[in-house]
């Protein structure tokens, strides 16, 4: 459930020359940027869309598996199972959060000579802290048990914690985002989705209920960890240095303040549904968040193919605006489109797919889409400045989004049930948008936020207009034909309207595809 949209941590990256280079020719011991030729812009404008673009659609892949696996589950299993994978993972899983300290974030500052070094030194600090986090999560896990009178949740909570611990393991999937070599890093992070959603159909089919969901997560996260333990560059080995952590805690100290900001958020969405509607009513939210939550894939192939390149070109305003509007564009010509689908074909989705047993998530997921949609606009922000070590905006607008989430939404859900829920959810997604607005305009005096917000939005409309005016005409029985009718007249009408209004950005993300011999993604 992502009650706040909090930054991943973006892959790291070095400096520019190494970045163009293939695998093959990288060596350990490299010269800080300020060795050697200036940044090719032009070179590092090619590879950055053309990863954007190739690692998109492959993301976009993953994520409809993960969509499919939401799916099938729902059809599965029942409400109470689904209400206890998501105490679990919005409780275990929102300590994830926590962990996000910008590690990653700040490896790709680095411009140490010995590369296997400072990656080393990165993991290191990444197990450690990881480490405080398993610990964390297994003492919590018997608090949870008690608080929710479900001791089921000890098993299964366990597991989780021990598979975050293993995931770690997966660091050195950074070396190949610090080298931009977006192919080979998509296909070894692939393991993770497609094991777990081959092992979690298997377990649900069988009849194992929330055990899919947990069966699932770790056998996919070892699957992943073993591929990339066998593929790494460099050597997994733990190594420190007097004055590494006081060198990543000023950069990392605001990121952590944001993650607490949303852990406290979560947490206390789920324990007020909880206490005030029970189990079941976790289930709806955590349902409504996994849907929506495909929106939030484009977060991270955009942004994990972007940051590399702004970290190059971060004292370069101009090229940093250019990647911000164009990535944002190309990005929303389906977040919104898929958001806004949600919203207006939500009843659909229940009625022919998942079942009716969900007819109370109906609220709840509408608002979500719509949400979802929104909380796009702009939505890589936070790597424009973590790349110029500016992350205090980022706690900033965390802990404000929260703070109205807690003061409206918290006392909208005990008063109004799942709708008040999906109300405190949208006022906080105002909040956390109309923050991300102010600091881009800062950072970008030229930005009209408003424009591009409504510019979105334009391709969508014209295609919801239709469905509702082709509803008006309908008879009263509804059938699974005249939804997909619709769904198919939707599609068309939002393609021809995104041709109609942004071709010019289409055919030159279309002409990134066309790779220079030689150049490997």
């Amino acid at each position: 459930m992502a009650v706040m949209h909090s930054a991943p941590q973006t892959p790291p990256a070095a400096r520019l020359d190494e970045r163009l280079q293939p695998e093959q020719g990288a060596t350990r011991m490299e010269a800080p940027p300020s060795a050697g030729r200036n940044p090719r812009s032009d070179s590092l404008r090619d590879r950055a869309a053309r990863g954007t673009l190739i690692n998109g659609a492959f993301t976009v892949s993953i994520g409809i598996l993960g969509l499919l696996k939401g799916f099938i589950l729902a059809r599965f299993l029942s409400r109470a199972d689904y209400g206890i994978w998501g105490i679990l993972v919005i409780s275990l899983g929102t300590l994830l959060w926590l962990k996000q300290v910008g590690i990653g974030d700040k490896y790709v500052q680095q411009d140490e000579l010995d590369q296997e070094l400072a990656f080393q030194k990165a993991f290191t600090l990444e197990l450690a802290f990881t480490t405080v986090c398993v610990l964390l999560v297994m003492a919590i896990i018997p608090v949870l048990a008690v608080g929710y009178n479900l001791p089921q949740l000890i098993a299964p909570g366990l597991v989780i914690a021990l598979s975050l611990l293993v995931s770690v393991l997966q660091a050195p999937l950074w070396v190949y985002y610090r080298r931009m070599q977006f192919g080979r890093q998509r296909a070894l992070a692939a393991v993770d989705p497609v094991v777990g959603f081959i092992v979690s159909v298997a377990l649900a089919a069988a009849g194992a209920g929330y055990w899919a969901f947990v069966g699932g997560l770790a056998a996919g996260v070892c699957a992943a960890s073993a591929v990339a333990i066998w593929r790494s560059p460099f050597k997994l080995r733990l190594r420190y240095e007097p004055g590494t952590l006081r060198s990543y805690s000023a950069f990392s100290g605001p990121l952590f303040v944001a993650g607490v900001a949303s852990f406290v958020g979560v947490w206390a969405a789920v324990i007020a549904a909880k206490l005030d509607l029970g189990v079941a009513a976790v289930g709806v939210i955590t349902l409504a968040a996994t849907i929506t939550a495909f929106t939030d894939r484009v977060d991270e192939f955009v942004t994990g193919a972007l940051y590399p390149a702004i970290c190059a070109v971060k004292d370069r305003t101009g090229l940093m605006y250019e990647s911000l509007v164009k990535s944002n564009r190309l990005a929303l010509m389906w977040a919104v489109p898929f958001g806004v689908a949600i919203t207006i074909f939500g009843a659909d989705l229940i009625r022919f797919g998942i079942g009716e047993r969900w007819r109370s998530a109906l609220t709840v997921l509408q608002v979500y889409g719509i949400t979802a949609a929104i909380n796009h606009i702009g939505f890589n922000w936070t790597a424009y400045f973590r790349a110029r070590g500016k992350t205090r905006p980022i706690a900033v607008a965390n802990l404000a989004a929260t703070a109205v989430f807690l003061a409206a939404g918290i006392p909208l859900l005990l008063v109004m049930g799942l709708p008040g829920f999906a109300l405190g959810i949208a006022l906080q997604t105002v909040a956390a948008v109309g923050l991300r607005a102010f600091y881009l305009q800062k950072m970008f005096p030229g930005f009209d936020f408003l424009r591009h917000a409504a510019r979105s939005f334009l391709p969508t409309a014209p295609a919801a207009a239709a469905v509702l005016m082709m509803r008006g005409l309908e008879p009263r029985s509804r059938t699974l034909g005249l939804a997909l009718t619709e769904l198919v007249v939707y599609v068309v009408v939002t393609a021809v309207a995104t041709w109609y209004l942004d071709s010019g950005l289409l055919r030159e993300a279309a002409g990134y595809m066309r790779r220079p011999r030689g150049m490997s993604a």
